[in-house]
């Protein structure tokens, strides 16, 4: 973008526009971030809807190339693992990766997003406009009609990065213009955010270093910890049933919701004293799963994030995803027209966007299901075992999603369905690690998984 103007406008202030702004001023372009809601660092969002977030290897990596990571530290709690608990109260540890780096963070969602927004505020070349919602984007005109309050003014752009999430008014407007759609569909499932206390002296009640989860089959319940001793406690559960199985729509009442809880999750039920009060009062949340067909206009527009790509949760990437899009766009503008950088970027990073969607569905079936079954936990050491034996070619799939910034979220998922084949055929017949021949592992492995560096 050197070659081109030197003007950008951000549409949305969240993390990916705050971080995508930090990116473009630090390189003395004059970039205008306008946000639909109020301030968050003067007015904090009230709990209910993400409040905590999962950082991984990809949006540390991005946090780094912005040099944010110092800053960002003092909001992290590691979590090296998945903390199991079954329906008697027992609980037991699954280790993420085999490494001391290999864990991932639990972060605010306000609390990183107010650091991005500060970090920006100060840069010289950066105005901020909150308040402010998109209406309508007229893209021959380069024009954006703006409501603050109950006036409604047009404002020009030159450039424009559209971060304004999952109901992105710049989407809709780029689709209708170039005659092209998105799916979006709506997981048959939502989700409630709750609170798990901290005890005395602000100490947490839960070990704090692992991501906990509660899997049941059809449902689950997560808790991810804070840094005040509290945890952001998440209840997934479908909308409805026909069958008379748990639903969203079966907890309308104080009983409904504390026999549920204490049919369910008693051990956390006996933590959470106000579960009930909070649980009527807060939303329901939906997932979506959005795939563009356009992400830019070919000219003076591009999405970015959940305006392109929105994923439902469960892998903990949306936030990694986002970052993600912002230092490989901010990459491509160091180079090229905006135009041009622009086009590229989306034709490049789409078939990532669009694996990690799929792996992110499909995630959300291990975590209440899969991880009760001691096969899981067979091909869980199995896989830990053929990553010693053959670094260069076996990695576990969710560490190449989290830990491995390096290696595309489409090579991961490809290499993964793969490495599922080899694990499902190694532990067919077996009971445990040592049944399993090793010989045979390393010719499926050698024939089928080409080494990384080669495909990378």
């Amino acid at each position: 973008m050197n070659r081109g103007s030197s003007h950008v406008t951000i549409l949305g202030g969240g993390l990916a526009g705050s971080l995508m702004t930090i990116l473009l001023a630090r390189r003395g372009i004059l970039v205008h971030l306008i946000e639909r809601r109020a301030d968050l660092r003067s007015h904090p969002l009230s709990g209910g809807r993400s409040i905590n977030l999962a950082l991984a290897d990809r949006g540390l990596h991005a946090l780094k190339v912005a040099g944010l990571y110092e800053a960002v530290v003092p909001l992290l709690i590691p979590m090296s693992g998945r903390m199991l608990h079954d329906i008697d109260g027992n609980t037991q540890y699954v280790a993420y990766g085999q490494r001391e780096h290999e864990v991932i963070y639990s972060v605010s969602r306000n609390g990183l997003t107010q650091l991005l927004l500060n970090h920006a505020s100060r840069l010289p070349n950066v105005s901020m406009q909150f308040d402010s919602e998109c209406v309508d984007v007229n893209f021959e005109q380069r024009e954006l009609s703006l409501t603050q309050h109950t006036t409604t003014s047009v404002i020009p752009y030159q450039q424009l990065i559209a971060a304004d999430g999952y109901h992105s008014v710049v989407r809709q407007h780029l689709l209708q213009s170039t005659h092209s759609d998105a799916s979006d569909d709506l997981l048959p499932h939502g989700y409630k955010e709750l609170t798990l206390p901290a005890g005395s002296n602000r100490q947490h009640q839960l070990a704090a270093n692992a991501l906990h989860i509660w899997p049941r089959g059809g449902f689950m319940l997560i808790a991810l910890p804070n840094i005040d001793g509290t945890f952001t406690v998440t209840l997934f559960l479908p909308f409805d049933s026909n069958d008379g199985s748990p639903s969203f729509s079966r907890l309308h009442d104080h009983s409904s919701v504390i026999d549920f809880f204490s049919e369910f999750f008693p051990d956390a039920l006996a933590l959470m004293p106000n579960l009930a009060s909070e649980f009527l009062i807060h939303p329901t949340g939906k997932m979506h799963t959005i795939r563009s067909t356009r992400w830019t206009n070919d000219s003076n527009a591009v999405l970015i994030g959940d305006a392109a790509h929105a994923i439902v949760p469960f892998h903990g990437q949306g936030m990694n995803c986002a970052f993600e899009d912002c230092i490989e766009l901010d990459a491509l503008l160091k180079q090229r027209p905006f135009a041009e950088a622009t086009t590229l970027f989306a034709r490049q990073r789409k078939p990532n966007a669009d694996a990690i969607a799929d792996m992110a569905l499909e995630n959300y079936i291990e975590m209440r299901d899969t991880v009760r079954h001691p096969k899981f936990l067979l091909q869980k050491e199995l896989s830990f075992e053929l990553e010693r034996r053959f670094p260069d070619r076996f990695i576990p799939r969710y560490s190449m999603v989290m830990f491995h910034h390096a290696i595309p979220y489409a090579i991961a998922y490809e290499r993964g369905k793969i490495q599922t084949q080899i694990l499902d055929e190694l532990t067919s017949h077996a009971n445990g690690i040592d049944d399993i021949d090793m010989a045979i592992a390393g010719k499926m492995i050698e024939e089928r998984l080409p080494k990384l560096a080669s495909v990378l």
